[in-house]
């Protein structure tokens, strides 16, 4: 393992163990989804934007939207583990008048470029984005996550029409094919495959990786663009709740209220990950 993959790993890892943080303060969260992202968004944050406390207001900053907003913790503990925002913050999640709320708010946090959570949004504003930022002649990119469960939302495809129209190619999107929603597998509640050819169709250059893997991830964002002229789909197969073994592949997962002895369990295995991530690091 090569050491900058090694470090991304560590990264992800303390991401993880942020997300538990954040559980201790408020006990419960929209944990499974943002523990099968947190490879990518790591990813996006740590390999491919070029962003730091002085630029996130920066006209020609690279701009991340997370599509899927309940998927929240994943964001806060990633802008955390990069040093964009505080690790203090996280302790104040769910806590009345926290920039920390159920889903991100650009008003209340740095580093958050929209207000998302309503289904289908994050694409369609990231468009707008990539084109704003061709029309002022800066190199800003632009990355979404989104969730496979909210594909069936009409606005997204809207949103991929535009983006292959205009020839978008500094915009990526990442989607976290975990392949659970809250009302139970995508496959029962609405089947969206092959999402791949559904993008190809839309005339987007495509990608299936393993999301949860991390030299798979760095792999796919040294490739940006996929194809010059096209913007990127990249289809990452990932397990809702990765890193707990007591949630993974769970529905349960979507909305977890651990229990003290559940959440200590939890901790103690993702203080487990970092050491290991540690070791890995040192070795590397």
């Amino acid at each position: 393992m090569t050491s900058d993959i090694a470090a991304l790993e560590l990264a992800a890892a303390r991401a993880r163990r942020f997300v538990l943080r954040m559980l201790e303060a408020h006990h419960a969260g929209h944990v499974g989804g943002a523990l099968s992202a947190i490879d990518m968004v790591v990813g996006v944050y740590r390999r491919a934007m070029q962003l730091s406390p002085g630029m996130l207001a920066s006209v020609d900053r690279d701009r991340f939207l997370l599509s899927a907003g309940h998927k929240a913790l994943a964001q806060y503990a990633v802008l955390a583990e990069a040093g964009l925002v505080p690790e203090s913050i996280l302790d104040t999640y769910g806590q009345t008048g926290s920039a920390l709320s159920g889903h991100p708010d650009m008003h209340k946090l740095p580093g958050i470029e929209a207000n998302t959570g309503a289904l289908g949004h994050g694409l369609p504003i990231a468009c707008g984005m990539a084109l704003g930022a061709r029309l002022a002649g800066v190199g800003s990119r632009v990355f979404v996550v989104m969730g496979d469960g909210e594909l069936p939302e009409g606005s997204n495809w809207e949103g991929a029409a535009i983006a292959a129209h205009h020839r978008l190619d500094q915009l990526t999107v990442f989607v976290d094919v975990n392949g659970l929603q809250i009302s139970g597998p995508t496959a029962d509640v609405m089947g969206m495959e092959s999402i791949a050819a559904k993008f190809e169709a839309f005339g987007w250059a495509t990608l299936v990786i393993d999301g949860n893997d991390m030299a798979s991830v760095a792999d796919a964002l040294d490739q940006l663009p996929l194809e010059a002229g096209k913007p990127s789909a990249i289809i990452a197969r990932t397990v809702k709740g990765k890193g707990i073994s007591a949630i993974e592949g769970a529905v349960s997962s979507h909305y977890w209220k651990p229990s003290p002895a559940e959440l200590a369990v939890a901790i103690e295995e993702c203080e487990v990950a970092i050491q290991t991530a540690q070791a890995g690091l040192v070795a590397s």
